[in-house]
């Protein structure tokens, strides 16, 4: 599993954005996939998962309604599409991919491989 995460950048509040998480190496099967971020001096915290199979998606309370988790099985990718963003939505975002069948984890140390990151920027 070798997955990339792009889409970040500068934006202002209220504007959207979309990011992507491509796996370049093994394909998804009944993995879990998970968007986590981290802002400057806090911890990485959950945002939002998906089971591969089945398309089961949870969220954290602070994004849900506004971000939405998908994915293409075709392009072996995940998305993760932030609508309404909000200064405190800014942070580093990091894909990753959740090994055990049927887990739907939001403890980053659950999760066996991830991305570089990308950043995501919401100015007031």
């Amino acid at each position: 599993v070798q997955l990339q995460a792009s889409g970040g950048g500068l934006v202002q509040a209220g504007d959207s954005l979309r990011l992507s998480c491509a796996n370049s190496g093994r394909t998804f099967s009944n993995y879990g996939l998970g968007w986590f971020r981290q802002a400057p001096g806090k911890e990485r915290e959950f945002v939002a998962g998906i089971r591969w199979s089945g398309g089961r998606t949870y969220y954290a309370d602070s994004v849900k309604g506004r971000f939405t988790i998908s994915r293409d099985n075709a392009k072996n990718t995940v998305y993760l599409q932030m609508n309404s963003l909000k200064p405190e939505d800014t942070a580093v975002y990091y894909c990753a991919a959740d090994m055990i069948y049927g887990r739907t984890s939001r403890n980053p140390y659950d999760y066996e491989y991830w991305g570089q990151g990308t950043l995501v920027t919401v100015s007031s």
